[in-house]
Order: structure tokens, then sequence, then C-alpha cells
């Protein structure tokens, strides 16, 4: 792999990342809720679960749920599940004043919580394998060592992602100035639940080509 390879596949993680998806949405509705710092463990999760993903296509598990029959939509159906879940979630969420600097996290949201709801947004898209698995080997170099080069991949995926992650968890946190009124948040809560069902919707529509 060439540095202007390095750079070309950067640049088009840097665009994909930066699109608003579940993960970013996630992380933005975590730093308004409870604040930049205590949204990490969210972070955290969808990152390992973005990683995850990569590694596995790397390691060519989308062909294989592609040769095994109903795999790929029994995923598929279970990432809608969830992404409806997260809509209803937002919808029927407490509207009441916000406390970012509270120094504990809710019984109901300790950071393994958030980890686990953090991975469940990630690893729930079938999508982004299917995706991993056509994008990452269109820079890869068949001539070389394949194997360092995909660490280089999966690692520079990972650092554009943390990028993006900080940003909105940063602008979560400049959010959660304005969501202190319970009619402002709920409106916030509406169209995240929105956003959240519009993504189930085309996960729903979405087939392997």
């Amino acid at each position: 792999m060439t540095l202007h390879t390095w750079w070309l596949f950067v640049g088009s993680v840097f665009l994909l990342s930066g699109t608003p998806g579940p993960n970013m949405l996630h992380i933005l509705s975590r730093s308004v809720d409870m604040g930049m710092k205590r949204s990490i463990a969210a972070m955290a999760g969808c990152l390992s679960a973005l990683i995850t993903v990569l590694i596995a296509s790397a390691a060519g598990l989308s062909t294989l749920l592609l040769a095994l029959p109903g795999a790929f939509t029994i995923l598929r159906y279970a990432g809608v599940a969830y992404l409806l879940y997260l809509g209803i979630k937002a919808w029927r969420s407490d509207v009441t004043p916000l406390d970012v600097g509270s120094n504990g996290l809710p019984v109901a949201l300790s950071a393994p919580a958030l980890f686990r709801g953090g991975f469940m947004i990630g690893i729930s898209n079938p999508k982004l394998l299917l995706f991993a698995a056509a994008f990452l080997p269109q820079f890869i170099n068949p001539a070389a060592e394949q194997v360092p080069q995909f660490v280089v991949l999966v690692a520079s995926f990972a650092a554009v992602e943390c990028f993006w992650y900080m940003i909105y968890a940063a602008g979560g946190h400049s959010l959660s100035r304005y969501l202190s009124r319970p009619s402002v948040k709920r409106v916030f809560n509406w169209i995240a639940g929105m956003i959240f069902v519009g993504f189930a919707a085309l996960l729903l529509k979405a087939k392997p080509s």
C-alpha cells in the first residue's frame, strides 16, 4: 500500500464517518444526557463494535454470512428491531432539566450499560459488515503482505472514527446548555427518535449485493 493509497482511504473514511449515522447520533444523545466525559463508555462500545466488524470483514465473515441462507436477513431484522427500540425510547425519554455537572451516573446507566448500548448500536448494522468487506480490499495491494495492510487500515479507520466521536460528543455537550428546558429537550428527543426510526427503515430495505 502506497502513501497515496492510504491518504485516499483516510479521506474516504473521514467523509464516511463524519456523516450522521446511528453511532454518531447515539454519541450525541449520550453526551446531551450525561455530558461529554460520561459518554466515553458509549464511545468505547461503538468503537469496539466497529473494530469487530472491520476485523470480521477482513477475515471473510461477510462471505460466510452471504453463503448461509437467512443469516443476513436475521441480522438485518435484529438491527431494525434495535433501532426501532431506540427510536421509541427517545420519544418516551424523560424531559426533566439536565444536570450535566453531576458526578455520578444513574443506576440504570452504569458505564458497562453505556458500553453495551454503544456496542449494540454498532454491531446491529449488517450493512457496515458488507460495506467493509467491499471497501477495504480496494486499498489492499495483493502483491504485498496483506495482514499488515489490514492492520493499518483498521487502525486508521478507528482513529478517524474516534475523532468524529469527540466532535459529536463536544457538540452534544454544547447542546446540553440549550436543552435544559423540558420543551426544547422534548423536541430534541422527538427528532432523535425520528432519525433512529428512519435508519431502521433504511436498514429494512438493505439487501446484500
